[in-house]
């Protein structure tokens, strides 16, 4: 079975404070209902990230990039970890993105981000606060949710009241939105800065998510 992948792309946001190396591996079974991707879903779309290839790849970016982020992979283990300790090798950390609640010990053992869950449309990703996906600083073990989540400024919020006949906006529709932030910025907080058992990660064959 090949490991293949889409062409890899420098992102910015799936790893906050890393320039990343975007690697999308095809082959995903985990099959989201509303998945942006589904050309992942098909092992053989892509071309085929050999150990040949991916060092290529991090050398050409070389002095831009601090991070690989693989899109999935975890379905083949062996080539998914030679692909991480190349990655460690030259300097740079490591991120998993998996649609799977939890990843084999022998993945995760040389990844310093981990992203779980699957995509639920009405949830949302990572930049929601009900979101049931998360992402972990690996060796902390912390969730780092937060870090997607867009500050609101309720002080500042302004809402054009000028034609409340077209917006049906009112004064006291205003007042009631911006408490309603601020009721849900103290939830987020609150929430962000609980106590979090620490992630427990499975081992064995029968656990590798797939």
């Amino acid at each position: 079975m090949a490991f293949n992948c889409i062409t890899p792309s420098v992102v910015f946001q799936e790893v906050p404070n890393e320039i990343s190396l975007c690697f999308s591996i095809t082959g995903c079974k985990v099959g989201c209902k509303g998945c942006h991707s589904t050309e992942l879903w098909h092992e053989d779309n892509g071309l085929s990230l050999t150990n040949t290839n991916f060092i290529h790849w991090l050398k050409k970016y070389q002095g831009l990039i601090s991070c690989v982020v693989f899109f999935g992979g975890e379905w083949q283990p062996n080539a998914l970890i030679d692909k991480l300790l190349i990655a460690k090798s030259h300097g740079l950390k490591t991120c998993l993105y998996s649609g799977e609640k939890h990843i084999d010990i022998n993945i995760s053992q040389h990844l310093n981000f981990l992203k779980t869950g699957a995509w639920q449309e009405a949830l949302g990703g990572l930049d929601s606060p009900i979101t049931n996906q998360v992402f972990r600083d690996v060796i902390s073990g912390k969730k780092l949710n937060h870090l997607f989540i867009k500050a609101i400024d309720v002080n500042t919020f302004n809402t054009n009241t000028d034609d409340a006949n077209h917006s049906k906006t009112t004064l006291v529709d205003t007042n009631s939105f911006k408490n309603s932030l601020k009721a849900n910025a103290l939830a987020i907080s609150t929430f962000e800065n609980s106590t979090f058992e620490p992630y427990q990660f499975t081992q064995g064959a029968n656990n590798v998510a797939a």
